[in-house]
């Protein structure tokens, strides 16, 4: 059986902690940031942990 081979897209955009979980940017802070406020914008700032739903379909794009 051949390595499973790393999505690339899904390495740039994730991390793992030492726990398990994993770390991602949050959506909507790139573009139009005019109308939205300076809290809001500043909590984009920040990272959050993916869903926990989620985190199978992302380790096996990691090759976890």
């Amino acid at each position: 059986m051949p390595k499973i081979k790393t999505n690339r897209g899904a390495a740039k955009r994730f991390r793992i902690t030492g726990t398990g979980k994993i770390k991602r940017k949050k959506a909507y802070a790139s573009h139009i940031l005019t109308k939205k406020s300076s809290k809001r914008k500043r909590g984009l700032r920040k990272q959050t942990i993916a869903m926990k739903s989620d985190t199978g379909r992302i380790k096996r794009m990691l090759g976890i």
